[in-house]
């Protein structure tokens, strides 16, 4: 039965066969055309120079007798002919070049206007030079039948027009223009004259600008064609910046009103814009009696009769709010506020009174316009921020921005997440009303929307949780409720997407975390999804980013025991991992730990697991070693470091001696010249290493002043829980002798001052110390996300030495755990922070307070007896 189905289903017969064969002759068919368009054994004789030619002679042979396509290749090489031989070009390839355009076609006309432009930008020859025959060649093609044609010689006339001096221009350029611009001549050559003629306003007096253009500005505004209206209208914003304030106001003004009244919608529109573009040279009479009215007519018309305005309106009515603040009455104020609120919803809301029957289906245009409209409201967002006043932001604009922001358009929510940090500026200490809108961006479903937003995310997540600019350094964090949930999201996503460039710029921005949220945060949500990345993404920017991100965020954590966890499964997983692509990110890691770390951090941790590498059996990683040593050996401090820099000559010895990879060994060798003219920083402070020293100097003080805030806070919390015992010892004793006399209570009294004195002291000394750490935990711990890369100059590592009291020369810190190493000398002076030691004895003073309660028992005892006696 099985062979019966398998051959009902393939038919082999003969039809099909030949069916089969058909298709296979129809392929061949297909091939035949393209070997048919090989040149012929004479096309390539015609296509053939001689190769003794010189440039010159060559490229006038091809204008000559060459084919169109040589032609184009000769003009496109006319720039390079003008650098070698500017004499001769011009004398002889100039001329047939000009020969050629008049019957050339539209591309060698393209590559001309580029070409000739190009020799302009160059300055091959002075203008003098150039104006005399590239400019005859280029007013002869102006009006070139091709628009694209014509529109690129006229932008090489423009470019042209600012460097030639005024004269030339007048004759060459402004007499010709009369004619040119009169009615009788074609709409292409009036549509140039108006271009030209913008163009021409900068470059003369208001005088002669008023005698010789302004009468044809007139004449094109009113012409038959509303092509030339449109576009002489548009060049009057120019032609007002040449002519000053009061001619435009006599002048311009009102041509524009009339303008802006035209039959022609395009007309309209190019008025309107320009009486926006111009707003500012008008002064407050002009604004309230000409221009507002205007506007107001140009809103009333948008959506009735005039909707081609619309989407221009929207765009320009941050500017027009702003521009006409200070003419506006309370009604109009509101008037224009209701306007923009109604904009920003266009195309959500439905009218009520209406069912989906009687509603018109909007068409795809309408449903791109409105976008449109919505958009350009989020882009002028900020500007009506300034217009309500952001005392106002709540109650006017707030419902309008949570309609942006949850926009169902990827457009409109782009647009808003590029905005978002010029609204949390303008909002200063009111930032926290829109933490939520914050948290939705993140969590949009659209890429586009979320790597808009990642650009100023730091600045951004500082003005939330610092609550605005004017706040305050010691203000406190604001909780932004889902905000890690969100980051963590975004993060996700992008890594499970093809961007990869949005991840990469993401991990970058994640650096700032240390300066917002906790130590303990960052480690359990964040530290840990770095190193993920880093062993199994597979785009090389996206690990690189994502091991500075951990490297900064193990640069500020706060606890040693985490610090060491993490330093040992870098070298675990990376330094000695099995796949030699995680050695190489090793090495990575090792120099950004090189770049934000102190010296002494990189030699105690990562130094001899780097030279381990040096036996590591895959050259990639060798070679890239060979190149990271010296920045190692740059590391190291004699004395204190001889016995590494001993291991790194042993290893530098073995690589040159026992190395058979050919390129691994000529960068050894290169490497080892290197290392050779190095010079190593002693401990003690030299001229030439001055700075460096300096900056190294306040990275290791930060270290220490990172584990002394460790120190200190693990005996605050030992010191809570012994003064908590000792108050219930004391409400005790107090409880058991409140039957005694008012007599002995004073005794006891007298007996406690001196060691409640001393420990409250020493709690106050303590709590300074800590407050001091805490503020430098904020501030100097975690400096501005924009200089995280950067590290503080002389002047602040200086400036620091000389700040912290009870400090020498220099700003070691001297303690119990010896986790970093200091290599500075001359520790003279009392340490910024107390010793293990000097901390307990701090803390021994609930001791002597149980001491002097013994002492005051005896008292009362010796009292009694004395009673009794009497």
């Amino acid at each position: 039965m099985h062979p019966i189905i398998f051959f009902s289903k393939m038919d082999f017969s003969q039809s099909n066969l030949f069916g089969y064969i058909e298709d296979l002759q129809e392929l061949t068919i297909i091939e035949r055309p393209v070997r048919r368009s090989l040149k012929t054994p004479e096309e390539i004789e015609r296509l053939t120079v001689d190769e003794e030619l010189s440039d010159i002679e060559r490229a006038v042979y091809l204008l000559s007798s060459g084919q169109d396509i040589q032609g184009t290749s000769v003009v496109a090489n006319l720039p390079v002919l003008m650098r070698q031989n500017p004499a001769e070009t011009l004398r002889r390839v100039l001329p047939k070049i000009r020969e050629v355009l008049h019957v050339a076609g539209v591309e060698m006309q393209l590559t001309a206007a580029v070409s000739f432009l190009t020799v302009l930008q160059e300055e091959s020859v002075s203008i003098h030079t150039y104006s005399h025959p590239f400019l005859h060649i280029i007013l002869q093609n102006l009006e070139h039948r091709d628009a694209g044609v014509s529109n690129a010689w006229l932008e090489t006339l423009l470019a042209v027009i600012e460097a030639l001096p005024k004269e030339t221009i007048r004759h060459e350029i402004l007499n010709p223009l009369v004619s040119k611009a009169q009615l009788s001549q074609t709409l292409q050559s009036r549509l140039v004259s108006c271009k030209i003629m913008g163009k021409l306003a900068s470059k003369f007096e208001a005088h002669i600008v008023k005698r010789e253009i302004l009468p044809l500005v007139k004449t094109l505004c009113q012409d038959v064609e509303y092509e030339v209206r449109t576009c002489m209208c548009r060049q009057l914003e120019h032609i007002a910046q040449g002519i000053g304030t009061e001619l435009t106001k006599t002048v311009v003004l009102p041509e524009l009103v009339e303008l802006a009244r035209d039959e022609g919608s395009s007309v309209r529109l190019a008025a309107f814009e320009t009486l926006v573009n111009l707003i500012d040279m008008f002064d407050a009479d002009d604004r309230s009696q000409t221009v507002l009215p205007l506007v107001k007519s140009f809103c009333e018309k948008s959506f009735k009769a005039d909707e081609s305005i619309l989407v221009s309106l929207s765009f320009h009515l941050g500017k027009l709010c702003n521009g006409l603040y200070g003419i506006f009455t309370p009604e109009q104020h509101l008037r224009f506020l209701e306007f923009y609120k109604k904009l920003s919803t266009l195309g959500l809301q439905q009218e009520n009174g209406h069912n989906d029957n009687q509603l018109q289906l909007q068409t795809l245009e309408q449903e791109k316009k409105y976008i449109s409209v919505r958009k350009n409201c989020a882009y002028n967002f900020p500007a009506m921020i300034v217009f309500v006043d952001p005392k106002n932001f709540h109650l006017e604009l707030y419902s309008i921005f949570f309609c942006l922001c949850h926009d169902p358009e990827v457009p409109v929510r782009y647009t808003m997440a590029i905005s978002f940090y010029e609204v949390a500026k303008l909002l200063n200490s009111g930032v926290y009303t829109i933490h939520k809108e914050l948290v939705t961006l993140l969590q949009d479903e659209s890429l586009e929307v979320l790597d808009a937003l990642v650009g100023h995310l730091p600045e951004i997540l500082e003005l939330m949780t610092n609550g605005g600019e004017n706040s305050g350094s010691e203000s406190k964090l604001l909780s932004i409720p889902d905000l890690i949930p969100a980051l963590t999201t975004a993060e996700q996503r992008a890594a499970t997407s093809l961007k990869w460039r949005t991840h990469e710029k993401l991990l970058q921005k994640y650096a700032c975390l240390p300066h917002i949220i906790s130590s303990d945060q960052i480690y359990y949500r964040f530290l840990h999804r770095m190193l993920t990345i880093i062993l199994t993404n597979n785009v090389l920017p996206v690990q690189k980013a994502a091991a500075r991100t951990l490297c900064v965020y193990l640069r500020y954590n706060r606890k040693q025991e985490q610090r060491h966890e993490v330093i040992q499964k870098l070298i675990e997983q990376l330094g000695q991992g099995k796949s030699y692509w995680n050695r190489l990110r090793f090495l990575d890691t090792c120099e950004f730990i090189m770049e934000l770390f102190s010296k002494s951090f990189f030699c105690k941790y990562f130094f001899l697991p780097v030279l381990e590498l040096t036996h590591d059996p895959v050259a990639n990683v060798r070679m890239k070693l060979c190149y990271l040593l010296p920045k190692v050996k740059s590391t190291l401090k004699i004395p204190t470091d001889k016995h590494l820099l001993q291991q790194l000559e042993l290893c530098i010895r073995k690589l040159l001696c026992q190395e058979k990879d050919k390129d691994v060994l000529t960068i050894v060798k290169r490497t080892v010249l290197e290392l050779d003219r190095m010079e190593i920083s002693v401990d003690a402070f030299q001229k030439r290493f001055y700075e460096n020293d300096l900056l190294d100097q306040e990275k290791e003080r930060q270290e220490h002043l990172l584990l002394e805030m460790e120190q200190l806070e693990k005996e605050k919390q030992q010191n809570e829980g012994r003064s908590t015992s000792i108050n219930d010892k004391m409400f005790e004793k107090k409880r058991r002798d409140s039957k005694t006399s008012s007599v002995l209570a004073k005794s006891i009294t007298l007996s406690v001052p001196g060691s409640s004195s001393g420990t409250s002291a020493g709690k106050e000394d303590k709590k300074s110390k800590l407050v001091r750490s805490q503020s430098f935990s904020t501030q100097a711990l975690h400096p501005k996300y924009s200089n995280i890369d950067k590290c503080p100059n002389k002047s602040s590592a200086t400036g620091y030495t000389s700040s912290v009291s009870g400090m020498g020369k220099s700003c070691m810190l001297s303690f119990s755990d010896d986790s970093f190493r200091t290599h500075s000398t001359g520790n003279s002076g009392n340490p910024a922070f107390p010793s293990s030691s000097s901390a307990r004895n701090l803390f021994n003073s609930p001791d002597q307070k149980n001491n002097g309660n013994k002492e005051s028992q005896s008292r009362k005892m010796s009292i009694k007896n004395r009673k009794s006696n009497s």
